[in-house]
């Protein structure tokens, strides 16, 4: 007796086929179902800490000598800036404070403020000391002075007035604060912390 199968009775074998099929499926090689949507694994959290004494250790090795001077300097200091906790009563005077509070700086730890004070002390020594006898007279020259200190002034660290003085802004490599100077006597070289709105240079801004 031969068997028959009749058109529907086909397309539901084909059917049941079909699904046994989709119920088999493997991730390629190995054997077990792949999963639709993995779960990515949660990302390490940055360790500030041992950046910044990466920071602190290549700054050591490119000035050792202000790394001697600072040995032992505290690290730890009030989180903030030097911004004014109370503003003055007086209308004006608030005014006035609110309108230059972006000329603010970020406050400099003991152990900063060390480096940075020997990197102003270290930078005015070379250019002559208080006197200023034999500091550079041009731009080029002040460049070249601090670049062989280490210090790799950028375009607009050095600068002249229309009246020819000298001046120059930098921020000290790696773990350094910023130090200002002017050249032409008398002279000044100064650390500071950046300001509120970042970078060395003083801020242009204010209303």
């Amino acid at each position: 007796m031969t068997s028959r199968t009749t058109p529907v009775g086909a397309v539901l074998l084909a059917a049941g086929l079909l699904a046994l099929t989709a119920c088999g499926t493997t991730a390629s090689g190995s054997g077990a179902v792949a999963d639709p949507s993995p779960v990515p694994s949660p990302g390490r959290t940055p360790d500030h800490a041992a950046r910044a004494a990466a920071a602190v250790a290549r700054h050591d090795e490119l000035f050792p000598e202000v790394a001697a001077v600072c040995e032992g300097a505290a690290s730890a200091a009030p989180a903030g800036s030097a911004t004014p906790g109370e503003l003055p009563a007086d209308p004006e005077a608030r005014k006035y404070a609110e309108n230059h509070a972006y000329k603010n700086e970020a406050t400099l730890t003991p152990a900063t403020k060390c480096r940075g004070d020997a990197h102003a002390a270290r930078i005015k020594k070379a250019l002559g000391g208080d006197d200023g006898k034999g500091a550079p007279t041009s731009k080029e020259e002040l460049s070249g002075l601090l670049t062989k200190l280490g210090y790799r002034p950028e375009t607009g660290d050095v600068y002249a007035s229309s009246a020819g003085n000298l001046s120059f802004v930098l921020s000290i490599p790696e773990s350094g604060p910023c130090v200002t100077g002017h050249v032409t006597p008398p002279m000044s070289v100064k650390a500071h912390g950046v300001s509120m709105e970042g970078g060395c240079h003083e801020p242009r801004g204010g209303h």
